[in-house]
């Protein structure tokens, strides 16, 4: 394999070329000033961008890293000159010379709609206008806080402790910001060019196409036991402080409509498994199982709107956090028949982590009736959930965004 890499003197790349090299790769290393490259990678190929169309025609893929972050001081015009001109112009000769694919690495502050930085400005100006390019197949890679042999930017304190000491201090921030270890970045790039988490027959409208790259959470034991500790303490505190409340909502389902107080149905949680799901009932006595954007709004009850757009209908899986088949906060577990989502969900990775009671789709207004995008949204999750990310999701349902899927009209 044959691969440019652009911006390799900054932290990520000084951590990505020696993973890439190897027997099997040829590397060719890009920047204003290739004695720099030269003398930081020995026995590498270096050159300027100048250079470029002449060195590597007809190569496999190029790795652009060269950027301005945001603690570099510098103004817009030099923002834009960098991370939006300068991107265009190599991945336009990349795409002349015959370069197979271009990566462009960004960070995930740019997916963040509300980040209105000038770093996060350029970047996402960047990959839109870089999605637009034909002829070349481009993939923007978004990155949270990058770590390697040691750390850079707001973890670069962590470098002062001692080994033995950094690697658990560092388990405790990356529970509150996501992280992705450089090795995974270099196992994207050396991977099949054709690997797309997304199949593309199943793009839609509303999909999203980007691709995270980040550690997750799933090895890292301060995340799962804080997020478990908060989990019991607010299904606890519900159960022992408000159990009144939960009484009086279950008699006036009673006395305003007929049937149970409670509906108890089987939804799919981790890794696949079935399990019971408990809601306060908000549906007539009869309404078929099916996914709610498939149930027509007469079904609901008058006081089943109330519960369902203040979230109250969802006390009663306190039963299930309890049972350590749900979390707070996670993606909505679907039913066994919504084999589409099922299968999205299972490709894109979302089935490994618990279900949620609210989830980063729902307070983006996303639900069941578009099974690619909802699993998208989900995927998203995953790659970036942190105990920061859950509470801004608890406190923007509790604001009242989140209300569920929408009943059929």
């Amino acid at each position: 394999m044959k691969i440019v890499v652009t911006g390799a003197s900054g932290f990520v790349g000084r951590n990505l070329v020696p993973l890439l090299a190897g027997p099997d790769v040829d590397l060719l290393l890009l920047g204003r000033h290739p004695e720099l490259l030269s003398g930081m990678f020995p026995g590498h190929q270096t050159c300027g961008y100048e250079d470029l169309g002449i060195r590597a025609r007809g190569w496999d893929q190029l790795v652009h890293l060269a950027v301005v972050n945001t603690n570099s001081g510098s103004g817009a015009d030099e923002f834009a000159r960098v991370n939006v001109d300068l991107l265009l112009k190599v991945a336009e000769t990349a795409r002349r010379i015959g370069i197979g694919r271009f990566v462009n690495v960004s960070s995930v502050h740019a997916l963040d709609a509300g980040n209105s930085s000038t770093y996060a400005v350029s970047k996402r100006e960047a990959a839109r206008r870089l999605a637009a390019l034909s002829g070349i197949d481009v993939v923007t890679v978004y990155l949270p806080a990058v770590h390697g042999e040691g750390w850079a930017g707001r973890l670069a304190w962590l470098n002062r402790l001692p080994r033995g000491l950094a690697r658990p201090v560092f388990g405790l921030a990356a529970a509150f910001k996501p992280t992705v270890d450089v090795q995974r970045l270099a196992d994207f790039v050396l991977a099949s060019p054709s690997a797309r988490p997304v199949p593309p027959d199943r793009i839609e409208d509303g999909v999203l196409d980007d691709l995270v790259l980040s550690d997750g959470q799933k090895a890292n034991p301060w995340y799962a036991a804080i997020k478990r500790a908060a989990d019991l303490a607010v299904a606890l505190g519900i159960l022992l402080v408000f159990w009144w409340a939960l009484l009086v909502v279950w008699a006036t389902i009673r006395l305003t409509s007929s049937g149970s107080g409670l509906f108890a149905q089987t939804r799919i949680g981790r890794d696949g498994r079935e399990f019971t799901s408990y809601k306060f009932r908000t549906m007539k006595v009869g309404t078929p199982q099916a996914g709610t954007h498939e149930i027509s709004a007469s079904a609901v009850t008058p006081l089943g709107r109330f519960l369902r757009r203040t979230k109250l209908d969802e006390l009663p899986q306190i039963v299930n956090i309890l049972r350590n088949e749900m979390s707070l906060i996670g993606p909505r577990p679907c039913l066994p028949g919504q084999t589409e989502l099922i299968e999205a969900r299972r490709r894109l990775g979302v089935l490994e982590v618990k279900p949620g009671i609210s989830g980063l789709a729902q307070v983006n207004g996303v639900d069941m009736s578009t099974p690619w995008r909802l699993a998208s949204w989900d995927a998203r999750y995953v790659a970036l959930r942190s105990l920061k990310l859950d509470a801004q999701i608890a406190l923007l349902t509790l604001m009242g965004k989140g209300q569920g899927d929408k009943v059929k009209t």
